[in-house]
């Protein structure tokens, strides 16, 4: 072969591989670079495992990116973390949000969504032999609320006020987290507490395996009282039912009346397009994996992740979901 013809032929096949890259990688794309936080929640909490494991896809997903994992109190730390650009991603419920943004908190209006993920189920749970069969036999005990930032708090004293309980005068507050509550309701120094998670969760569903517990109903009349003192947050609430196998030991092949309300992926406008499509796209692609050792991130769908309310999609989640509609 000559050299004429071995140049030639070194030309086109760089020409060839060169077409095959802009193919493959359109002109103008890039895989995003940069390094994000993402606030979870606390210890042992489904965020908290949810964000382990989310972190592990993403990896994967976008390289070039670094992820920094924050645990928080929960919900209502989240948002504030978020708005106010100490993180970047989170997770948080959707009457966290609203009240966030109804109360105007610093950098509401650039808060975004990007995904709506599962919901979360209110679980006030009592040992079995206590006597509190209804929210309203709180008064005068001693009650886990969550902590101060969470999304338990806000829901837990808007029922407490629902039951006809002052949140704080009639019964002692305790403010605690998933992590410690089954703990101290165990030992006694606790006679209920609130929880709002998936179904089902891990410290639950193990306090449920060693200690005698039970799940209070919040049925139907309580949700419309709900409702009539918590009115500008109405629409994020509904009445749920916590399946009989929940929890299988503490609920007798009984299943039990509840409160939901559904959790968010959120960032802000401060993200750009092509992080938020890839994030929100991991987020998508990794429910099965996830959901193995998450179940409620099983219930991740894409038919009805964009429904965001109160927020409006992030650009780049929008652009995620056209990507792969039908």
């Amino acid at each position: 072969m000559s050299h004429r013809t071995a140049f030639v032929g070194g030309v086109a096949a760089l020409v060839v591989a060169g077409l095959l890259t802009w193919w493959l990688v359109p002109f103008g794309e890039k895989s995003p670079s940069g390094a994000l936080t993402f606030s979870t929640g606390v210890t042992s909490g489904v965020y908290e495992r949810y964000g382990d494991l989310l972190k592990e896809d993403l990896a994967k997903d976008l390289p070039h990116v670094s992820i920094e994992l924050r645990e928080s109190e929960g919900s209502q730390e989240n948002i504030s973390r978020v708005a106010g650009g100490t993180a970047d991603f989170t997770i948080a419920t959707a009457d966290a949000v609203a009240k966030y943004r109804r109360d105007n908190g610093p950098g509401a209006a650039r808060l975004r969504g990007c995904a709506r993920l599962y919901d979360d189920y209110v679980q006030l749970i009592a040992a079995k032999d206590s006597g509190i069969d209804l929210a309203k036999d709180l008064r005068g005990k001693r009650v886990g609320v969550g902590q101060e930032g969470s999304g338990v708090r806000l829901v837990a004293d808007r029922l407490l006020t629902a039951a006809g309980l002052h949140p704080t005068k009639d019964v002692t507050a305790v403010s605690a987290g998933i992590d410690t509550m089954p703990g101290l309701l165990e030992s006694g120094e606790l006679d209920a507490f609130f929880w709002s998670g998936g179904l089902p969760t891990a410290s639950v569903q193990r306090l449920s395996e060693r200690f005698d517990i039970k799940l209070v109903p919040l049925d139907d009349a309580l949700v419309r009282r709900l409702h009539d003192t918590a009115p500008v947050d109405t629409r994020y609430y509904r009445s749920a039912v916590m399946p009989a196998d929940a929890y299988e030991k503490a609920q007798d092949g009984t299943a039990v009346p509840t409160v939901a309300v559904a959790n968010l992926l959120v960032t802000t406008d401060r993200i750009d397009a092509e992080l938020t499509e890839g994030f929100t796209r991991t987020v998508i692609r990794s429910r099965d994996r996830i959901g193995k050792k998450v179940h409620p991130a099983q219930l991740v769908d894409l038919r009805t992740a964009i429904y965001t309310d109160p927020l409006r999609l992030h650009d780049g989640a929008m652009r995620y979901y056209r990507s792969v509609k039908p």
